[in-house]
């Protein structure tokens, strides 16, 4: 039967390059033989007239290998002929072991599925699995006895992903497998004492088809929302961060100034605690994005405000040089003495300066046409 290869490897960690290799070979070998698998099951659905029983099944199946598909061919392209080093075998792990590219599929039922290359592997195994058990065919496995050496492996595999499954779940996860395994055995018994067992061995290949499916899309929607709690944390961490440093900009630029925006910096107070499920978690995102929006106006505000004093500081040494250029005025000299005292207190009251250097910026310029006569 053809199934998934398993991939090389492991999340954050680089796979060798014969390793590599040897996993791209199989993989694409997987995927010819999976497509000229649904091409198969897709006929075989049109000529029983089962179209609106199976297309949802069949069109995220083909979903799953178009998305695999699209993913090899990364993989083929960052491989460059086994000219890697690595750097590129790190980035072919991430390719291998991160999420597929599912929210733009036309398929609901994938879009929301955060699925690695080896988990849509498995997962299109199960389909395919259950498509030929709903079809009453098995192409690979005609022989009750294979299809019961099958089920032995799906037990198997579903063994391997319960790990993955929660403490709390677990137990749940547990008895149903034993259920499944208990079946197989009962099934592989009556069959050795020459019972017809087509009709249950169809039953439960579609139990455990859908369990395995059921615990893969289970793992892939764990790891969506540990990704999404973790990028909140490093969200939050940061806002709290600029907070603090917008906080202290706000502090200096009050005491310094005068006056100043009439504005309240928002705080990661006001969104409450960091919440613990994934739609909760998406809108307090959201949120997170908005309050990083009116923090952004409050600095650029305040420090446009701290530019002015500064720009008045440098407008003022730029008409002393002026100045120094003319005969002694004692207008200019008292207006000089009397816009340094203004920068000098604190807060600066920005209008008074700003009208003080009007004013000697005028006389200066009339100085300056008297004295060119």
């Amino acid at each position: 039967m053809n199934t998934a290869p398993a991939a090389p490897g492991a999340l954050g960690v680089a796979p060798a390059a014969q390793d590599m290799l040897t996993y791209l070979g199989a993989l694409d070998a997987w995927l010819n033989q999976r497509r000229a698998e649904l091409d198969a099951l897709d006929a075989q659905i049109l000529q029983t007239g089962r179209t609106s029983e199976l297309t949802a099944d069949m069109s995220l199946a083909m979903a799953l290998w178009q998305a695999a598909k699209t993913r090899q061919n990364l993989l083929l392209t960052t491989w460059d002929s086994g000219r890697v080093g690595r750097e590129e075998l790190e980035r072919l792990s991430g390719l291998i072991w991160g999420r597929l590219d599912t929210a733009g599929s036309p398929v609901a039922a994938l879009q929301s599925m955060a699925v690695s290359l080896p988990e849509a592997g498995r997962l299109s195994d199960a389909l395919i699995a259950q498509l030929r058990v709903r079809l009453n065919t098995d192409p690979n496995a005609t022989a009750l006895q294979l299809r019961l050496t099958e089920l032995r492996a799906q037990a198997e595999r579903i063994r391997d992903q319960l790990v993955l499954e929660p403490p709390a779940l677990a137990p749940i996860g547990q008895q149903r497998l034993a259920e499944i395994v208990a079946r197989t055995e009962q099934l592989r018994d009556k069959q050795s004492r020459g019972g017809d067992i087509a009709g249950l061995l169809s039953a439960l290949e579609t139990d455990a088809a859908r369990f395995e499916r059921d615990l893969i899309v289970g793992a892939a929607r764990r790891r969506e929302g540990r990704e999404l709690l973790a990028k909140v944390r490093a969200e939050y961490a940061a806002a709290s961060e600029r907070e603090a440093a917008v906080s202290a900009l706000v502090a200096e630029v009050t005491a310094a100034v005068w006056p100043v925006p009439s504005v309240t910096l928002p705080t990661l107070a006001d969104l409450g605690p960091v919440p613990n499920t994934a739609e909760a978690l998406t809108g307090y995102l959201a949120r997170l994005g908005e309050l990083s929006a009116a923090t952004t106006a409050v600095q650029t505000q305040f420090s446009a405000r701290r530019a002015e004093r500064d720009a008045a500081a440098a407008q003022l040494a730029a008409l002393k040089v002026k100045a120094s250029a003319l005969p002694t005025d004692a207008t200019i000299t008292d207006l000089i003495a009397q816009i340094s005292t203004q920068l000098e207190a604190r807060p600066v009251v920005l209008p008074t300066v700003q009208q003080l250097l009007g004013a000697l910026a005028g006389q200066i310029g009339f100085r300056s046409q008297g004295a060119s006569r």
